[in-house]
């Protein structure tokens, strides 16, 4: 698991701006809230493969305890997927800069590595989609957006894998989109602590909340309570 280190001038700089407060949101509403898990697909999580992140199959056991918890508050648990088939000509200026064939050929449906991690308790109520970039919001990269707003929600859990790559880039847009995002310290893997502490502080400094999952699970338990008491 990662060790998390947010630089305590960038936890001051917050303090100053939001009046004595790191976070944002002190409570969710759990109709209106999404766990999103990005990319947690063999071909970064099993020994081998082409583009492994050993760190991702560490974060699995609070993936899960979220995606539970996300379901008992009544919220909604997405599961996106990478998905690089025909890819190679409309993403040229990626693929031809830094031709990755074996990553490609992985990341397309009905390859090993493109399947979903088995370990990650995916339950039939839940929505599984693909995107075709790093964010799942940016234009044409898969219709999470429209799946989202038909469900009113407007509060989204982010974790998965790469934490420096798609779920920072998915949060990003998220939050460009107008909604509240919330990002797991915890619950999102990268290749090294210092890549994954980067985003943390970029993303507490602008683009949303980091918590862990004890913090995340409190918030949606919270929230179960208050709307069971009304």
């Amino acid at each position: 698991m990662h060790q998390i280190s947010i630089p305590e001038d960038v936890i001051a700089r917050i303090k100053t701006q939001r009046g004595g407060r790191v976070n944002r949101y002190d409570a969710i509403d759990p109709a209106s809230t999404a766990l999103v898990v990005i990319d947690l697909q063999n071909v970064f999580m099993l020994p081998g493969m082409p583009v492994e992140v050993p760190t991702a199959r560490e974060i699995v056991p609070n993936v899960n305890r979220l995606a539970e918890a996300t379901r008992a508050a009544g919220g909604t648990v997405v599961w996106v997927r990478m998905n690089l088939e025909g890819q190679s000509e409309a993403w040229s200026v990626f693929f031809n800069g830094d031709p990755r064939r074996e990553t490609m050929d992985a990341l397309a449906p009905g390859s090993h590595g493109y399947a979903l991690h088995a370990d990650l308790d995916v339950q039939p109520q839940d929505v599984t989609l693909d995107k075709h970039r790093y964010s799942a919001f940016i234009q044409g990269s898969s219709d999470i957006e429209a799946t989202l707003r038909a469900r009113g929600i407007d509060t989204l859990l982010i974790t998965g894998t790469l934490t420096n790559v798609c779920c920072e880039s998915t949060a990003r847009d998220a939050m460009m989109l107008n909604y509240k995002v919330i990002f797991l310290s915890d619950a999102n893997a990268a290749n090294s602590d210092a890549e994954h502490n980067a985003t943390l502080a970029t993303v507490l400094r602008v683009f949303g909340d980091v918590v862990s999952t004890d913090e995340a699970i409190g918030l949606l338990g919270a929230a179960k309570a208050r709307v069971a008491a009304e």
